[in-house]
């Protein structure tokens, strides 16, 4: 027996393709037997043997059709290379991908439930049972139309950022001056928490209701504490919006169709996202402390426009329960809207974001057997299945307060204006294949909330090739493509990057350094991270071409494998963005020892544009990795002992110092410089220029 065909058929629809097989494709030759299957082909012999046959089956896991071909006979059947061939070729003829989009719909006359029943009725049936389904499902369509806007225009994406000469005008009436305003309140809040601390007079607006979160955040103790040195929360207050602490995590993607050599053992990495937070008791502490320190938080406000002038940015915003018009204005704008950012796509257009992991899930109250998991251990990364409908579908599973569990389901998507990502989609499959994922009866599960977001990636070459900043404006988070390739989230990488983020713009603030040339200086931009591009590339399938179903999964296996024989440190470095350049370059020559198409894999997937990108970023990840050998061991020091003068005499020079300094040791080793929060013997913590 030997296997000539595995594809996968982009349907849900197993019977219509087994029709179709059955009747309607004519093989050309061989005697056609229907089996409960599929069908077998079988051809004359001229020997006693059995005759040789060709045994054509389906079967449907993901909300996918899959179909093999084996020959049943010891050599090869005559003619067998033109029926596979043309089987191919009818069956992406009569069955070709579709990306279908969410239904328009009026609300002013129906529920989101009746609107969307006909088009999504298991997403529907759940949301249903969710305590604030309703607002939830709103929420889900509302991302969705809002991200496949700014996909499919991206030319000329909705314009709210303005460049005035004067905004007397738009300020006359209003009272509301600040140093800071945040827009988006997940991320936005730590951050804003953080500045608000240090002395400034921050505003936050937020769309939602503030506090309320469709995602959950997992942490390790090792990144949170970079909270606890910024003096944002106490170890104790760490512990108190702690839902759970489990023991290990795993990872292991789905290897029955993989190759010998692109099979793996399973990864434990125990010290990763192993801190389950109770996200929204996060939110409001950071919460509670930004107003304590005097900051405000304007929530159910929506973002309208920002208008820029030589001195202050203007914000226009609207509150959403009255239809208010509310104008603040600031010395400076954060933008951490993330995906939904119409400010990145303004300022990106095209490049705002190169792949994108649409994301669905839920927090799960109770309801699975005691025998299906075990609150001790989580899945990092999972997969149970191949290539699903033009998408490798990846599973996460966190243990949570209780017998509460969060699993999301995601994958790394390419952006195309034809393809977007679809939410609604993603959730018609989450209900549907999560018993296949985790044995469960659906209808006793107790459903908390949903999870749901887009989260974006950035191919970045260099440190200067995205726009993070404006005059007086600057983004953060997702916003800004502030994202870990392999657990993708932007919470991580923004905890990670706090101190560098809070110090630097603190001294901008401190000195008016708020045009575009400073506040690009004020990124979290590493090398090493930008490196691992090609990798997440290497996840995603671009629309429009076909892979053989268990290519992404042979590949993941490949480089999981590897970190799996490698020493624990090896994998939580590399997952925690701290890898350097001799291990980066000493797993890639293992990889390609031991699955020497990879190569082959990857350029298919990306092309030799991506390709030939992607070695510009490699060559600037050598580049730094030189610069950091020569000058990271005493720049950093020699900028300690020179910052009392030069910070004085040449703010600006200071802070492309500074920001150097950072750059040398971002991602590999601790901040060269003390938390800002603990630094006030080294500069006032009080912003020096006036705002009134």
């Amino acid at each position: 027996m030997e296997e000539l065909l595995y594809i996968e058929i982009p349907t849900p629809e197993i019977d219509r393709v087994r029709s179709w097989l059955q009747q309607e494709w004519q093989p050309g030759m061989g005697k056609s037997i229907v089996t409960p299957d599929g069908l077998r082909l079988q051809f004359p012999s001229n020997t006693t043997d059995p005759a040789p046959e060709l045994s054509i089956f389906l079967w449907s896991l993901q909300r996918t059709t899959y179909l093999k071909v084996f020959r049943w006979a010891d050599r090869s059947i005559s003619g067998e290379g033109s029926i596979v061939k043309e089987l191919t070729a009818k069956i992406r003829q009569e069955f070709p991908p579709t990306h279908p989009a969410p239904p328009e719909i009026d609300l002013s006359n129906q529920s989101i439930f009746a609107a969307l029943e006909p088009h999504y009725p298991t997403t529907v049936k759940y949301f249903q049972k969710m305590p604030n389904g309703e607002a939830d499902l709103q929420r889900v369509y509302w991302w969705e139309k809002r991200w496949r806007e700014g996909v499919k225009n991206p030319q000329e994406p909705k314009q709210v950022l303005f460049r005035v000469d004067d905004t007397s005008h738009l300020t006359a009436t209003s009272k509301h001056k600040y140093d800071l305003i945040y827009i988006g309140g997940a991320l936005g809040v730590i951050h804003a928490a953080v500045m608000a601390r240090l002395g400034y007079r921050v505003l936050l607006l937020e769309r939602l209701p503030f506090g309320r979160m469709n995602r959950e955040w997992n942490i390790s103790r090792d990144e949170f504490q970079r909270l606890i040195d910024l003096d944002l929360f106490t170890p104790a207050e760490f512990e108190g919006v702690i839902a759970r602490e489990y023991v290990d995590g795993f990872s292991k993607f789905f290897d029955a169709n993989n190759p010998a050599n692109c099979k793996a053992k399973v990864l434990s990495t125990p010290t990763v996202l192993n801190i389950c937070l109770d996200a929204e008791a996060l939110l409001r502490v950071c919460g509670d402390k930004l107003r304590q320190a005097g900051g405000e938080i304007w929530d159910e406000t929506e973002f309208s426009r920002a208008d820029v002038s030589g001195l202050e940015t203007v914000v226009t915003s609207q509150y959403l329960p009255t239809g208010e018009t509310r104008i603040a204005r600031g010395r400076l704008l954060v933008d951490a809207m993330g995906t939904a950012s119409p400010i990145a796509w303004q300022l990106n257009g095209v490049h705002a974001f190169d792949s994108v992991c649409p994301t669905v899930g839920a927090a799960i109250s109770s309801g699975f057997e005691p025998e299906v998991w075990d609150e001790k251990y989580g899945d990092v990364l999972y997969s149970h299945g191949d290539i699903s409908r033009g998408r490798q579908l990846i599973w996460e599973l966190f243990p949570g307060a209780g017998e509460e569990i969060t699993v999301y389901l995601f994958h790394y998507h390419q952006v195309n204006p034809t393809n977007p990502g679809s939410l609604l989609e993603m959730y018609e499959d989450f209900f549907t294949i999560l018993p296949e994922y985790r044995r469960c009866d659906m209808d006793k599960l107790v459903w908390r909330k949903p999870t749901f977001g887009y989260i974006p990636g950035h191919f970045t070459v260099s440190s200067s090739d995205r726009i993070v900043a404006f005059d007086r404006l600057i983004a953060i988070g997702d916003a800004a493509s502030l994202q870990s390739p392999l657990v993708f989230t932007g919470f991580g990488s923004l905890v990670r990057n706090l101190p560098r983020l809070t110090h630097l713009l603190d001294t901008a603030l401190k000195h008016d350094l708020l045009d575009t040339d400073a506040l690009t200086r004020i990124r979290a931009y590493q090398s090493n991270v930008a490196v691992t591009w090609l990798f997440s590339k290497g996840m995603m399938v671009p629309t429009g071409m076909s892979l053989p179903p268990a290519r992404i999964n042979a590949t993941l296996n490949t480089f999981f494998g590897l970190l799996a024989n490698e020493p624990p440190a090896v994998a939580d470095t590399f997952i925690k963005d701290r890898t350097d350049w001799i291990t980066f370059n000493r797993l890639a020559l293992k990889a390609a020892r031991q699955n020497p198409a990879l190569l082959l894999w990857i350029w298919k997937i990306a092309g030799a544009k991506d390709i030939f990108r992607w070695l510009g970023t490699y060559i600037v990840f050598g580049l730094n990795a030189i610069v950091n050998f020569l000058f990271a061991s005493w720049i950093p020091a020699l900028a300690v002992q020179i910052q009392p003068w030069l910070e004085a005499k040449s703010p600006r020079i200071w802070l492309k110092l500074l920001a150097f300094s950072y750059s040398l040791r971002s991602g590999t080793q601790p901040p060269p410089f003390p938390p800002t929060a603990k630094s006030a013997a080294v500069y006032p913590l009080k912003p020096e220029t006036s705002f009134d």
